[in-house]
């Protein structure tokens, strides 16, 4: 590709996005795209290791997506062409790519995904070492640069390495629990056309489980639903199929399999601060006291009360992989949890996992013999929360400060947006990343009743 092609029809600035490169196949991104993006990832990371392109060894993952063999294709020669070295590890789940990266010391990987959204859609994810993400601020900015510079002709000499990474993957993940210790449970699994069946079903295959599988085999058509279990028409199936068959538990993924999500018994949906919260308590079960865990602003109470009451200290990080993955580091933690279903692992690399939450709930389930309703109910019935609700404002800063004016008699922090704490009830509010939309999560300590009494007076300055 010569520096004479039109960097704007090449690579959109809309692709750019705060923890990875994405947009439309066609109309934002194409294998042009990917060739380009490939050749600048190089550069950018021959920079951050200090040391020469002919030096780096890369892996490369891609996801079912119909789009995503010639977009690897392209990310791949784009890699080679500038001299690097590619273990190429074909169709895998997301974080089986931080795993490749991270168990053999790569210099840093790329993904081609686009994670949950819908099937137009295509994209990447970059790692450095250690499977630490590049973000806007760090590393997919200078890719953007590179490729708006005219990235010229390429000097070559790179090459091709195709490695196989499931045996090695599923062994590393299987020693997070003791397969002995889980019981024969009735379990749902939904794997939306998506990564997670090849990834997580000869897992769950080797434990005592009777499995209903619904939507494992990957499908980059999504015919069934979009692999996204954060929206409730999404989850519709699974909640009507656990409640059909009596199963005790219902596990849906999202398209690339690095989140997962659950259903109880009854067919609730269970929210991610309240599994975070469980999976805390199983993280300290093996860890000294003191041990740090992470959760981040948007967060139920039950979190930090949890993790204290484990042993553990509870610490907060900004929402987003890039700065969870970051703060794991910093702090040490063992294990940290987003509200959004990002589950992060100090021995994996301190990445984010669908897999491994999956295998700690059926062990912690058959430790403590309640069902997931009934472990759910000890935090339904004293955290009340109302769950992440959006607007659309154009002026956010002046509304976050008609909060900050409103609410200043509260213990204001603000890591991420705005957090207003009192003793009873607390929330937060925070820009999107990526549209113009202010996410409110709010939650009582009282009641229900309360909580949506306060959050309506919230949303009332929101949306006056």
């Amino acid at each position: 590709m010569s520096g004479g092609a039109n960097p704007g029809v090449l690579a959109p600035p809309g692709i750019f996005k705060a923890y990875d490169i994405r947009g439309l196949y066609g109309e934002e991104m194409d294998a042009t795209t990917a060739n380009a993006i490939g050749r600048a990832f190089v550069r950018v990371l021959a920079r951050l290791r200090e040391k020469p392109a002919a030096e780096l060894r890369i892996g490369l993952g891609r996801d079912m997506r119909l789009t995503a063999p010639e977009m690897a294709a392209e990310l791949r020669d784009g890699m080679i062409f500038e001299g690097a070295t590619v273990l190429d590890a074909g169709m895998v789940a997301t974080e089986m790519l931080y795993h490749l990266v991270g168990s053999r010391d790569l210099d840093g990987g790329a993904m081609v995904t686009a994670s949950h959204n819908p099937k137009a859609y295509t994209g990447v994810k970059l790692v450095r070492e250690g499977a630490l993400p590049l973000s806007g601020d760090a590393g997919i900015g200078d890719v953007k640069a590179e490729i708006e510079a005219g990235l010229g002709s390429a000097p070559g000499g790179g090459s091709l390495e195709e490695v196989d990474v499931w045996g090695d993957y599923r062994a590393h993940v299987l020693s997070f629990i003791d397969p002995s210790a889980v019981r024969p449970m009735k379990v749902v699994v939904d794997g939306g056309n998506g990564m997670a069946g090849p990834m997580v079903g000869p897992i769950l295959e080797k434990l005592p489980l009777e499995l209903e599988e619904m939507y494992f085999e990957p499908n980059g058509e999504f015919p069934d639903h979009e692999p996204n279990p954060l929206l409730e028409e999404n989850r519709r199936l699974i909640i009507e199929r656990v409640r059909e068959t009596g199963a005790d538990l219902g596990i849906a993924w999202d398209g690339d399999a690095d989140r997962c999500f659950f259903i109880d018994a009854t067919g609730t949906f269970c929210d991610g601060d309240f599994i975070c919260a469980l999976l805390a308590r199983s993280t300290l079960r093996r860890n000294p006291p003191g041990t740090t865990i992470l959760y981040d602003p948007r967060s139920s109470r039950a979190v930090p009360d949890t993790i204290v009451a484990g042993g553990g200290r509870p610490d907060l990080s900004r929402v987003g992989h890039a700065f969870f993955k970051a703060r794991m580091r910093e702090e040490h933690a063992a294990f940290g949890g987003e509200v959004s279903g990002h589950y992060y692992f100090r021995d994996f690399w301190n990445a984010d996992s669908g897999t491994i939450p999956a295998l700690l709930m059926l062990e912690l389930l058959s430790h403590d013999g309640r069902t997931v309703a009934e472990l759910m109910e000890e935090f339904r019935s004293r955290y009340f929360i109302s769950g992440e609700i959006n607007s659309e404002v154009d002026d956010q800063e002046a509304t976050l400060e008609l909060i900050r004016r409103r609410y200043s008699d509260g213990r204001i922090s603000e890591l991420d947006g705005v957090s207003v704490d009192y003793d009873e009830w607390h929330f937060n509010v925070r820009p999107s990343n990526t549209e113009p939309l202010l996410r409110l999560n709010l939650e009582s300590l009282i009641s229900r009743q309360h909580m949506e009494e306060k959050r309506d007076e919230v949303l009332g300055l929101i949306r006056p």
